[in-house]
């Protein structure tokens, strides 16, 4: 007589199943790592942008979104993106990502799994770059970003681009301006965030400094959060230096700022990266701001036009006025230089093929409202002369290069 089939199969054998947990392990780490087609009959261009509209980068996450919006305000106004034969109109679809890297990873992920979107933003802030570089680079998506430093884009991402010029612009140009209209400048203390970009800026200088004969009297790292930066403070005022060099993000910046102020730090040069180039750090300071310099991508004294939905750099001081009363900076303005890269692109490869529209960013050679756009190898925007500001009257001047220049630097 024969058994009856059994309602459930015989388990497996401990190997057999670590076998097939391994080969399934495997199916699905392929899968997630496939890069995803783009909808060849989609009939709007999907865009997403994991932002930091809460937590501690949310003014700069702000910035990013307004300018996204302006752009997108213009464009679908025009009926579109030229994609072929067609012009297709724009969603932008945005996730609060809560300052929080891992956030914006899982986001960035869901922007491409379930929302289906053709191209990617990343947030501000090199770090949070990174991690969705790494995402968009695993599903072949071309991303946009708003960040400068090499040890991001040094990575080998083949998607990753930004509209940003390399951090050592920035440092060329203060180490040329600072000596000119200081002759004997000798000594500099720097102070970093120990954080990707702030950490980067740091050493930038730390090696610059030294390849032009000055000597570093105090070099040292700053945890992310710090409150108190008495010690160092204490420290760099026992070292003398003719130059403070400080590097970190807007709120730790103004803080250290105010604990100089009250432990007696003072110097005929002090430099904050990059927090005066933001309207919240004089409003923060006020008398505290004056004569602190920095450097910046953009500025809006810049007398730049281009072929883009805001056609001049005054077009798009004036759009952001009226968007928000407040004058844009370089965070505004490479946020929607980044959106109008992208378009561009797609324009130039006649569809919204994710590798055609990548090899079209990589051919990229265009002026712009934000000045050119032309992507080295590493996606970096290539080199240009970059503006070194200095609160004077509570507002940044320009003091170099020479084309834009409305001031002359003031020593304290």
């Amino acid at each position: 007589m024969r058994r009856p089939a059994p309602l459930f199969p015989a388990p497996l054998s401990l190997p057999r199943r670590l076998a097939a947990s391994a080969m399934l392990a495997a199916t699905l780490a392929v899968g997630l790592a496939a890069p995803l087609p783009a909808q060849a009959d989609a009939d709007v261009v999907k865009i997403g942008a994991p932002l930091a509209l809460t937590g501690a980068l949310a003014a700069e996450g702000g910035k990013q979104k307004l300018a996204y919006d302006l752009w997108l305000e213009r464009v679908n106004a025009a009926g579109g993106i030229q994609v072929g034969d067609r012009k297709l109109p724009v969603e932008l679809i945005t996730y609060d990502y809560q300052t929080d890297g891992k956030r914006a990873g899982q986001l960035a992920e869901k922007l491409i799994t379930d929302d289906k979107v053709d191209f990617l933003t990343a947030p501000f802030g090199s770090g949070h770059t990174k991690i969705t570089a790494a995402v968009a680079e695993r599903y072949g998506v071309p991303i946009i970003a708003v960040a400068s430093s090499e040890p991001v884009h040094n990575q080998g991402f083949k998607q990753l681009f930004g509209t940003l010029a390399p951090s050592s612009g920035l440092i060329d140009g203060m180490l040329d301006l600072f000596s000119a209209a200081k002759p004997d400048l000798k000594r500099i203390a720097i102070l970093g965030r120990d954080d990707v970009f702030p950490k980067i800026m740091a050493s930038l200088m730390t090696k610059g400094a030294q390849a032009r004969g000055l000597e570093v009297v105090y070099d040292q790292l700053y945890p992310v959060g710090s409150m108190d930066h008495a010690a160092a403070i204490t420290g760099m005022k026992a070292a003398q230096p003719d130059w403070v060099y400080v590097t970190g993000y807007t709120e730790d910046l103004v803080l250290i700022r105010k604990q100089m102020a009250d432990l007696g730090l003072k110097a005929p040069i002090v430099t904050m990266i990059t927090g005066p180039a933001y309207k919240e750090f004089t409003d923060s300071l006020g008398p505290l701001a004056e004569n602190v310099t920095s450097a910046s991508w953009w500025h809006h004294s810049a007398g730049y036009e281009g072929d883009d939905p805001f056609g001049s750099t005054k077009a798009f001081y004036d759009a952001v006025m009226a968007a928000s009363g407040q004058e844009p900076d370089y965070v505004h303005a490479s946020s929607a230089a980044a959106l109008i890269a992208l378009q561009k692109a797609i324009e130039k490869a006649g569809s919204l093929d994710r590798e055609a529209v990548r090899q079209a960013l990589v051919d990229l050679d265009i002026q712009t409202f934000y000045g050119p756009i032309d992507f080295r190898e590493d996606g970096l925007n290539d080199n240009r002369d970059l503006p070194i500001i200095q609160i004077q009257g509570g507002k940044p001047v320009v003091l170099a290069p020479a084309a834009i220049a409305s001031a002359k630097m003031i020593l304290n």
